[in-house]
């Protein structure tokens, strides 16, 4: 790892504990979190000169900590703020006499707590991303505006807005209540999910992968499950996103093109997420109540485990998505149950579970639809049918590598001729 990396590993790992500090200290989110990416920039500009501090997070607290003294100040607050700001403080966490003692007393639970507060039910889920991102993540709105190739004053707007309905709610630094944590923790759940799925299969632009959100999105999901190791679904989440990113490697050739997980050679993928993953949800699904992350886990690590296409075991993976299906019904899992319905009982099975989803609102346009019912057709012989399909689903998709490969797929299809039910793996 270089120095460069460490050090922005390092800000990442401290730009939650010093937010937490802040907010728990004073208050209002918004203002400290603004304060705390000024405090981020300067470390990043002065450190790489200056050398890291002996305590990091107490120079970055004290600064952050000035720029707010400094704005109270040109708010007619001037000295007598600037000393009761100071006050509040604990004196370990002030710059001047800081040392190397780990004290940061609240740190887990600040970052869990700012988590909860960045993912409110009441926010917009691009938003609780975005937020969730800038404020745990560390990330700069301007790295987060490439991440989803927005500009970076549209994403400025987004991240203000989410910030001012959170003042605007008169949302308070603290956990959830108990009753209120077990469906503020599937929100967490589901933006750690989105961010890594949009890293993983990007929805636009010319590259299939944005390692930097998937990357992200395992970082934040292991922070998370240090701070809740006992939790299922936190663990089978870890699990899963480890199991899905160890086959990155070879997803892609070296033009950038999509290779499909049947034809991907599978010595390129990443064994040690492998082995974390395989370990993890055989731990969550031993001593947790089960959950649909774990079932999802367990679904990906039959695939990695399976030595080839052709060995993978689809009557286990289809009792799984069977399960699934009862305990966490969605559109894209019916998607995944028809796939595995048909490599088990042959794709017309298959086709028929579709049909339930062409008048799903939630699933109209979507190409990912047209693309599984046109590999089922093509496995079913209807070679006419598989190629129209397969150019709806690359004319609805924003991702160049997935059209190409879509478009790859009907010129085969419509080249292909009339033939009998084959019985091997997509």
């Amino acid at each position: 790892m270089s120095t460069g990396d460490a050090l922005e590993g390092l800000l990442r790992t401290l730009a939650p504990q010093v937010l937490g500090a802040l907010v728990r200290a004073y208050g209002q989110f918004d203002i400290n979190e603004d304060a705390v990416q000024e405090a981020l920039l300067a470390a990043a500009v002065q450190w790489p000169e200056q050398g890291v501090p002996a305590n990091p997070r107490a120079w970055l607290i004290t600064v952050a900590s000035r720029r707010l003294t400094d704005q109270w100040r040109s708010e007619q607050a001037r000295m007598r703020r600037e000393e009761v700001a100071a006050a509040r403080l604990p004196a370990h966490e002030r710059f001047a006499p800081a040392s190397d003692e780990d004290s940061r007393g609240h740190d887990s639970d600040d970052t869990l707590t700012l988590l909860y507060m960045c993912c409110l039910p009441e926010l917009p889920v691009a938003s609780q991303v975005a937020l969730t991102l800038r404020a745990v993540g560390g990330l700069s709105t301007a790295q987060i505006a490439r991440a989803f190739l927005m500009p970076e004053a549209s994403m400025a707007q987004r991240i203000s807005r989410a910030k001012q309905r959170i003042r605007t709610m008169g949302i308070r630094f603290r956990p959830p209540p108990p009753h209120e944590r077990a469906e503020r923790l599937e929100a967490v759940l589901q933006v750690l999910y989105l961010i890594f799925n949009e890293g993983y299969t990007a929805t636009s632009g010319p590259d299939l992968h944005r390692a930097e959100l998937a990357d992200e999105a395992i970082r934040l999901t292991r922070l998370l499950h240090r701070l809740l190791p006992d939790d299922g679904e936190v663990t089978g989440l870890l699990a899963l996103m480890l199991l899905t990113e160890a086959r990155r490697p070879a997803r892609t050739g070296l033009d950038g093109s999509l290779i499909p997980l049947a034809e991907q050679d599978r010595l390129r993928w990443h064994a040690g997420h492998i082995e974390e993953g395989v370990e993890l949800v055989t731990r969550a699904m031993s001593h947790a109540p089960l959950g649909p992350y774990q079932l999802q886990a367990a679904i990906a690590a039959i695939h990695d485990e399976s030595p080839s296409a052709e060995s993978t075991d689809w009557p286990q993976i289809l009792v799984l998505y069977r399960l699934l299906a009862r305990l966490a019904p969605s559109p894209m899992v019916t998607l995944n149950h028809a796939i595995a319905e048909a490599m088990v009982h042959g794709p017309r099975a298959g086709l028929d579970l579709l049909a339930g989803l062409a008048s799903d609102n939630r699933m109209a346009g979507h190409h990912r639809l047209d693309a599984v019912r046109a590999h089922l057709l093509e496995l079913a012989g209807d070679h006419a049918g598989a190629a129209a399909a397969y150019q709806r689903a690359a004319h609805r998709t924003n991702s160049i590598p997935e059209r190409h490969y879509l478009e790859a797929r009907a010129s085969r299809a419509a080249c292909a001729r009339p033939a009998a039910t084959p019985n091997g793996g997509p």
